[in-house]
């Protein structure tokens, strides 16, 4: 990993495992959506998938417009154990609506990761005057926080409920 000396630094740092994020979510999200029982959350998963590869070339894009070159280095996705510990919990013999309420539950977890590591990439983007950096950022932000707030109703008004 390249020495961080500096803001730029850091948010190149922060794209770049975002990036890593963002690829290893598309490679793991259609087992998750598999895996789902409850048709809203399928639905919502698969949705989400969409949406995540469009947020990948939008991370793409920017490294374009910033001549940022992956780092060879950063080769393990910072939610791979979060992701790991989900596909654990769901092999355990559990009901599908607890299997259900895990998957959320999971899924809540990587996205409250990518809202502070977007939010961050974004403050430093606009902090160093890459303003249309940032405000690609904060449209990923901004569908990544709605992406949280839909799991959290869709637990909380019949998922978790059907688990009990």
């Amino acid at each position: 990993m390249a020495e961080l000396k500096n803001l730029e630094d850091l948010l190149k740092h922060e794209l770049m495992e975002l990036c890593l994020v963002e690829d290893h979510l598309i490679e793991v999200m259609p087992g998750m959506a598999e895996r789902a029982n409850d048709e809203l959350l399928k639905m919502e998963l698969e949705n989400h998938l969409e949406e995540t590869k469009v947020q990948r070339e939008r991370l793409r894009k920017i490294f374009g417009m910033m001549n940022i070159e992956m780092d060879a280095e950063l080769i393990a996705s910072p939610i791979e154990g979060m992701v790991k510990l989900s596909q654990d919990l769901l092999a355990e013999d559990a009901s599908p609506e607890a299997k259900d309420a895990g998957l959320i539950a999971a899924a809540q977890k990587i996205e409250h990761y990518e809202i502070s590591a977007y939010g961050t990439a974004a403050h430093y983007a606009e902090r160093l005057g890459h303003l249309e950096a940032a405000q690609l950022l904060r449209e990923t932000l901004d569908e990544e926080k709605m992406a949280d707030t839909k799991l959290n109703d869709l637990a909380k008004n019949s998922i978790n409920l059907k688990a009990m």
